[in-house]
Formats: C-alpha cells, sequence, structure tokens
C-alpha cells in the first residue's frame, strides 16, 4: 500500500466528493479504472460527481468502475436523481430550444435534428435519463465526437463519456438503472 492509498483509507468519507477510497497513479486519470469506494451506494447504481468529472458504476458492495467525464458549464450543471429510461446506439441528436437561443450560430442549423453516426455529437452510444415520475430530464450520459473534453465543463448539460467508454457502460446496465448526479 502507498502513501496515497494509507492518506485516502484514513481521511473520513461523508460526502458524496469523497467517494473514492483508494486508487492506483494512473497517466490518465480517465481511463476507466475499478476503484474502492465508500460504503452505501446500490450496487448497479451509477454516481456522477460532477465537480471531480467522473462516473461511478457501482460493481460490488465499495467497488466500482471509475470513468471520466466531462460535465455542463457551471451553470449548465444538473444535478439530481434519475433512472435509465431509454438506451440507444448512435443516437439523432435535436438540440434544446434553450441551446439553439444560446448558441444560435452552432445549433439553428441543427434545429430539425441530426442523424446518429460518426459526426453526431451524442457519440455511439446514449442512456437517457428519466424522473421519477417518468419524465424525460432531457440530460444524456452519452459518448462524444470531442475526447478531449473529458475531465472539463463543456457542455450544455448532459454528462459525455468517451465513446469506447459509454459503449462499455452501454453494455453493462439495463434499463431502469439509477442514476445519482452530485
Amino acid at each position: 500500500m502507498n502513501r496515497r492509498q494509507m492518506i485516502g483509507l484514513a481521511l473520513p468519507l461523508i460526502a458524496a466528493p469523497s467517494l473514492v477510497l483508494s486508487q492506483d497513479a494512473q497517466t490518465d486519470p480517465y481511463q476507466p479504472t475499478e476503484v474502492a469506494i465508500r460504503e452505501g451506494f446500490e450496487v448497479g447504481s451509477i454516481v456522477v460527481v460532477s465537480d471531480e468529472f467522473f462516473l461511478y458504476h457501482v460493481k460490488a458492495p465499495n467497488r466500482a468502475i471509475r470513468y471520466g467525464v466531462a460535465v455542463g458549464q457551471a451553470e449548465l450543471v444538473w444535478k439530481g436523481k434519475a433512472r435509465i429510461g431509454r438506451k440507444v446506439e448512435w443516437p439523432s441528436w435535436t438540440p434544446t430550444q434553450a441551446m439553439i437561443e444560446r448558441s444560435p450560430e452552432q445549433y439553428a442549423q441543427y434545429a430539425n435534428g441530426m442523424p446518429g453516426g460518426p459526426e453526431n455529437p451524442l457519440g455511439a452510444r446514449a442512456l437517457y435519463l428519466y424522473d421519477q415520475r417518468g419524465n424525460d430530464t432531457a440530460i444524456r450520459i452519452h459518448g462524444t465526437t470531442q475526447p478531449g473534453s473529458i475531465g472539463r465543463a463543456v457542455s450544455n448539460g448532459c454528462i459525455r463519456m468517451r465513446n469506447e467508454a459509454v459503449m462499455a457502460l452501454f453494455e453493462e446496465v439495463p434499463i431502469g438503472t439509477p442514476v445519482y448526479v452530485y
């Protein structure tokens, strides 16, 4: 056990941003990595810690696969509890009216939508988040055509993953999976 791991285990872990108990040093912290996490998270659930740019898929008690993500810009960060209500391979995309109003030069051309494919901003897969009443939140966990955005607050509210990471997660999680975004 190295010094970092010992310090990580010694700290009291009471807040969601302190989800990880220990981790191995890596060159790229945003690559999928199995990590030890604190107690209390439902096996199978997804936990996103926005200000740390990580998504955790809880695989077993106190164990998760950690993925790097990009999240919404400060004023666009979505937080809350949801469930995966829909899963789509190579999803189509239509910007929201709010996105078009904020940046018409960037989004107005796609007001009628964009078919799925390698150039689509939602990337290879999308997990659609629905609230507790079954309403679409308009928030997605999805791939990206901009892998360099991982680890930054750049999106319009959605949670972006590298395409290979979202493809792996897509295969692992069923419809109904609980998602907690902090």
